[in-house]
């Protein structure tokens, strides 16, 4: 058995913390309730982690790190161990990870640092396979799925419902527009503009992410109108300026292509074509 402490629960009742006798949990660290710590685990002095979260065996959790509720981690991933940016000093940075994710086995997660803004984020209901990295300064959305062995530079940005097939890299600072789909064993070093698929090394864009679309609810309408405007900006040969101004022109302006429009319009790193 565990050694176990009570928490007051959501409904009243008391459920319990509990840690295995071979874990290490530094006396700082805040454990919401029914959080379970499991064998050799170890967890660090300023590590919180919230209601229901569960830890298996052989995981490390260190640095100024963050834990929402109902997470699961599997054994051997390293949450919040120091970047491995040569510039970091040890300065005060943070991870904030969100609720309901999985990660699994090996998994490793960097701390931020200064000159990226200080954190490192972690969305909610994401699942982060075996073996994935994700290095400092790196920013998840919501429901994000990494295949095995996904490795994410620093200061990556992932939109919201983006997959990503096994054994992809993607470059430092570069995005991954909301709803992109990335096929295994790619080289992502440019911006991935929303709703796209893009599979190689580089990787280039094979059209719209058809079956993530259509999962995600939006209707034949809303997906035609993104074809148009993928068409007019990939494969009209216009410049991105004046390719969207065509856009603006010709294509009802539906959330959707606005959204893909401001993507491409800011991107610094240019964007797969």
């Amino acid at each position: 058995m565990g050694k176990q402490s009570s928490l007051k629960s959501v409904r009243g009742e008391r459920k319990r913390v509990v840690i295995h006798p071979t874990a290490v949990v530094d006396g700082g660290a805040v454990l919401d309730d029914g959080v379970d710590i499991g064998p050799y685990s170890i967890i660090g002095g300023r590590v919180k982690i919230g209601a229901g979260t569960r830890v298996g065996p052989h995981v490390v959790v260190q640095g100024h790190t963050t834990i929402g509720a109902d997470n699961r981690i599997y054994p051997f991933a390293c949450i919040g161990m120091v970047p491995q940016d040569s510039k970091y000093n040890g300065e005060p940075t943070e991870l904030a990870i969100g609720d309901r994710n999985t990660i699994r086995e090996y998994v490793t997660i960097n701390l931020g640092t200064e000159k990226g803004g200080g954190t490192t984020v972690i969305g909610d209901d994401c699942l982060i396979m075996a073996y994935c990295h994700l290095a400092h300064d790196c920013r998840l959305g919501d429901r994000v799925v990494f295949a095995n062995g996904v490795t994410l530079a620093g200061h990556v940005e992932v939109g919201d419902h983006v997959t990503v097939g096994g054994l992809s890299a993607v470059h430092q600072f570069a995005r991954l527009g909301k709803l992109s789909f990335v096929g295994g064993g790619s080289m992502v070093s440019q911006d991935l503009p929303p709703f796209m698929h893009a599979t190689g090394d580089r990787a280039r864009l094979f059209g719209l992410n058809v079956v993530g679309l259509k999962r995600r609810g939006l209707s034949a309408d809303t997906i035609e109108k993104i074809r148009q405007a993928y068409r007019l900006i990939f494969r009209s040969g216009l410049s991105v300026t004046r390719a969207i101004a065509r856009v603006r022109a010709e294509v009802e302006s539906v959330p959707e292509v606005t959204h893909l429009v401001e993507f491409v319009r800011t991107s610094e790193r240019g964007v797969i074509r």
